[in-house]
């Protein structure tokens, strides 16, 4: 701290401008014990006969300048490593936007074909992916997480503004990555578990965040039942959405072979506990979602994004300037012309003296 201080003083008298690694600036010090260890150093000496008769004048008279150019070169190097900026301003950039997890249900039952696109058969899983992901890219302001569960709840992605990068992990969902079975109470404690954050609660409550529900079957698995941790939304003032994914009744699931291919269906009962949802929904201050089809799973999270916005801030940064070439630049070149004058001249090709012995 206290070198810091020392060595940016000087860039203090000009408004803005500091070194980044003033530490650098440390080596400046050798620089003059370099010069004296460099006077006292012996010279070797060679003798040639007749010296003058070789001489030639050298192209600039005194031996200095090299070594002055090259630890002229050294000093801007030197300044050049300590990053030498002008910061123009700090800012906090204020941003309207929410926290929100997603949790998706990925059961075995997401299978089941009931949607369809342009004609053709879509699986549960399939029909709510671009949906999702459109929904992420319009919420440019947020920062969403992912929670998936089925027998059991895991966290895929935490909250983030990398919007791009959570599509891409949603892109990759498919059912079979968990145990079977739809753990409802799980998946909403993790996710509420991940909207935990100091800074953003006031008193037991959190601030500017919300959970959205997908699932398309009841609670059957998992170590805490939905209204366990529906209590838990409601003592922390998190609104829970919940979307019910499917059609009621006998809905066509696929049969596959040992290989993994689809050799034909099956009809099962879609078995979603509506009311259930409903009432997750309604007690934490939210809407149930009925998305029996691509349609409505689209009115479902158009109506979500519809939802009130509040102001937090997002983050804070300088704006710099850094000044690191315009010293660099000219310290080497600078120090390859001191090294390139400090080299000896061509030696001239000795002539035939003349029959008189002197040589021109």
């Amino acid at each position: 701290m206290i070198t810091h201080v020392l060595f940016t003083a000087p860039l203090a008298l000009l408004e803005g401008y500091t070194f980044h690694d003033p530490l650098w600036l440390l080596t400046l010090l050798l620089l003059p014990l370099l010069i004296w260890v460099r006077g006292r150093r012996g010279a070797p000496v060679l003798i040639v006969p007749f010296a003058a008769a070789w001489h030639r004048p050298a192209l600039i008279p005194t031996s200095r300048w090299p070594a002055a150019l090259a630890m002229l070169g050294l000093v801007l190097l030197i300044i050049a490593l300590a990053r030498p900026q002008i910061v123009e301003d700090k800012r906090e950039v204020k941003q309207q936007g929410y926290d929100l997890m997603l949790a998706i249900d990925l059961s075995g039952s997401m299978l089941a074909e009931d949607y369809e696109r342009d004609g053709n058969r879509l699986n549960r899983l399939q029909a709510i992916k671009p949906v999702i992901q459109a929904f992420i890219s319009q919420r440019v302001s947020d920062r969403i997480g992912l929670v998936v569960f089925s027998g059991r709840a895991y966290t895929l992605a935490p909250l983030t503004f990398d919007h791009e990068w959570l599509a891409r992990q949603i892109e990759r969902l498919k059912i079979g990555l968990i145990e079977d079975g739809t753990a409802i109470g799980d998946g909403l404690g993790v996710a509420l578990t991940r909207l935990e954050q100091a800074g953003r609660e006031d008193g037991a409550k959190r601030k500017g965040a919300f959970v959205v529900l997908l699932t398309d079957g009841a609670n059957n698995r998992g170590l805490l039942t939905p209204e366990q941790a529906t209590s838990i939304a409601q003592s922390r003032g998190v609104p829970v959405y919940t979307i019910g994914a499917g059609r009621d009744g006998l809905v066509p699931m696929p049969v596959f072979d040992d290989s993994g291919k689809k050799v034909g269906y099956r009809r099962a009962i879609s078995d979603l506990d509506e009311n259930q949802l409903r009432t997750i929904a309604e007690s934490t201050g939210a809407k149930f979602f009925r998305a029996a089809d691509s349609d409505t799973i689209e009115k479902s999270f158009a109506a979500i994004d519809r939802a009130q916005k509040i102001e937090f801030t997002a983050k804070s940064y300088l704006l710099t300037t850094e000044l690191f070439h315009w010293f660099s630049m000219p310290g080497a070149a600078l120090l390859f012309l001191g090294a390139l004058l400090a080299l000896p001249p061509p030696w001239p090709f000795r002539r035939k003296a003349p029959a008189n012995g002197v040589i021109t």
